[in-house]
């Protein structure tokens, strides 16, 4: 065997027993916690859209984008007019879904305490952790009574309490409910008479949060509506313009679409800039 044929296997070699000292996570695992895919099925379970799949809504947003080109190259037969307006168009359904998740989101904020309360109460009376969660489903909240529903059908079939916790932060889809979850799992395992603290415990963090959270968002929230005002000003007018034929004739050459593209990068920079700016940051799934 050639000398330079020995020294590749020897390095080959070298390089796999050193890649064997640092195990990889499986495929399937890194692409569920994260990614485009991933954070659009969360936002559709929040939303309570959990019967649409990320795949439908992407078929929908092209078919919308596609739908308006030809409506406004019809319209206004200038093509960079027709672009810009499709894929404002084609946006519009994941920013709808993400826009009701994030109201679903805060109105959920104010309710996991109670949740927290009632788990508390079932413990206290007596009640196995299976069925204090399973009762949420007639005592619980109104909105989250859906998903304790489904749990309780869950355990009732399969009795594996683990596996129906997993489904039921699958249905959640909340980094507060995955919070409250696990820590059921932990005191599920490890058990004792803690739990009761550890429930009223829980409960008040989640009212400060939502409490520190809400008057943040009060006091931020005009930020966040001038930054939308500010970006989709320029658009407005010049969908205006648009009923004028004889005006848009410029943005058909080379220098319209610069122009165009321009003021386009220019808008989505600076309103990802106010955002950025004046909302606070969304907790992320972290024990998803």
């Amino acid at each position: 065997m050639p000398p330079l044929a020995i020294g590749l296997l020897l390095g080959a070699g070298t390089f796999f027993v050193y890649w064997s000292f640092w195990p990889q996570e499986p495929a399937h695992v890194r692409t569920r916690r994260g990614g485009f895919m991933a954070e659009l099925h969360d936002h559709l379970n929040q939303a309570g859209y959990a019967s649409l799949t990320p795949a439908n809504l992407m078929v929908g947003s092209f078919v919308l984008l596609a739908f308006t080109f030809v409506l406004v190259v019809a319209l206004t037969r200038v093509v960079p007019i027709a672009v810009c307006f499709s894929l404002m168009a084609g946006a519009v359904p994941v920013s709808l879904v993400r826009m009701r998740a994030r109201k679903r989101r805060n109105k959920l904020r104010d309710l996991w305490p109670d949740v927290v309360d009632n788990i508390t109460s079932g413990v206290r009376a007596g009640l196995a952790l299976p069925e204090a969660l399973s009762q949420l489903s007639v005592r619980g909240p109104a909105e989250l009574r859906p998903a304790f529903a489904a749990f309780a059908e869950d355990y009732r079939t399969t009795g594996r309490f683990h596996d129906c916790l997993d489904r039921l932060k699958d249905r959640l889809s909340d980094p507060v409910g995955d919070r409250i979850v696990e820590s059921l799992r932990i005191a599920r395992e490890v058990g004792g008479s803690d739990l009761g603290k550890l429930l009223r415990t829980l409960s008040s963090f989640l009212r400060e949060d939502a409490r520190t959270r809400a008057e943040l968002e009060t006091r931020q929230s005009w930020t966040v509506n001038a930054a939308r005002l500010a970006a989709g000003a320029p658009w407005v007018i010049l969908g205006m313009l648009a009923l004028n034929g004889s005006s848009l004739e410029a943005y058909s050459s080379p220098t319209g679409w610069l122009v165009l593209a321009v003021g386009a990068g220019l808008c989505v920079v600076a309103y990802r800039a106010m955002v950025w700016i004046g909302r606070l940051p969304e907790e992320e799934r972290v024990l998803r």
